[in-house]
């Protein structure tokens, strides 16, 4: 997730200065940028030496404007989905890589365009699709019943009050507006103007999460770079909220050997695969200062790891 900010770019990253101190680039090494957007990230691994750049991104919009953004001829643009960045790799002749960034969710770019739909902030079509294929939200909230619209705003926006906005969704269809779609969710959660947070938040971040399959695409793309990264290799991830960085924490922990604690009903059981991680640092998250300029940056996080030379593991995050 990207933010407004300089005169030199449209957009600037969160935590950039730590996320490239965790990289620990040296001169000529090669780095990917899973999730590209508006090139942030990748400027600044280019800036602190990299030899070869490979960014990601599934949205087309990102890597058209890409081409120019960062005309850099060590740069290598990809309209690809990061969750397949060893296979593309491999196809670009790169068995294994230096270092992987990903920051994860919806960029700003993504989010101040009204015709994307990402957003309540100014009125447009219920879109939310990244790649810019597939079902719309609005198809979803128009075709999906009661049951399955509550469970996505329960389990991808963790929305107390589900189940009363996926009733008050379906009485009020067809929804194709971001404006009208915020309105009917405001109404059902029975928000007042004033309130701290408005509950429209959570709708529309549970709806984006479920239409481009963002938590699996997460886990996924986390096996892909641990299947990528040469020994030694760095791993920084950012992420937005609880349930991204769950998945995170999760993965850092398992694959660095540890384990949750135990119980006299659940005892630990150890995990005969090698260690392919070696967690380096606390989470870090976003200075006052950074804040003051980029309230967007409240909830992000960053967590690192460094690889190590064990194979990496089959099948997916638990």
């Amino acid at each position: 997730m990207t933010s407004t900010g300089t005169t030199t770019a449209p957009h600037v990253p969160v935590l950039v200065s730590e996320v490239i101190a965790a990289l620990a680039l040296h001169e000529g090494e090669t780095a990917v940028d899973g999730t590209f957007g508006a090139g942030g990230y990748t400027r600044a691994m280019l800036g602190a030496g990299a030899g070869r750049v490979i960014g990601f991104d599934r949205d087309p919009d990102a890597i058209e404007s890409g081409r120019s953004l960062v005309p850099d001829p060590r740069l290598t643009l990809v309209n690809e989905r990061f969750s397949l960045m060893d296979r593309v790799l491999a196809e670009h002749g790169i068995s294994a890589v230096d270092a992987i960034a990903l920051d994860i969710g919806v960029s700003s770019m993504q989010l101040d365009r009204a015709d994307r739909g990402f957003s309540f902030q100014a009125d447009g079509p219920l879109d939310m699709r990244m790649s810019k294929s597939g079902l719309t939200a609005a198809e979803f909230l128009n075709e999906a019943d009661e049951a399955e619209i509550a469970r996505v705003l329960k389990d991808y926006g963790e929305e107390p009050r589900a189940r009363a906005i996926a009733r008050a969704i379906i009485a009020a269809r067809p929804v194709e507006r971001t404006a009208e779609l915020a309105a009917i969710v405001r109404r059902a959660a029975g928000f007042r103007p004033g309130q701290k947070s408005d509950p429209a938040t959570r709708t529309f971040q549970a709806i984006r999460i479920h239409l481009n399959a963002e938590l699996d695409e997460l886990e996924q793309g986390l096996e892909a770079a641990e299947r990528a990264l040469k020994p030694g290799g760095r791993l920084a991830v950012v992420t937005f909220h609880s349930l991204e960085d769950r998945i995170v924490k999760r993965f850092f922990r398992e694959r660095s050997g540890g384990t949750p604690a135990g119980s006299r009903h659940r005892p630990v059981q150890t995990d005969p695969r090698l260690p392919t991680f070696q967690r380096v640092a606390k989470p870090v998250s976003p200075t006052e200062r950074e804040l003051a300029g980029n309230p967007r940056a409240r909830s992000a996080r960053l967590r690192s790891a460094i690889r190590t030379s064990a194979p990496a593991w089959k099948g997916t995050v638990q």
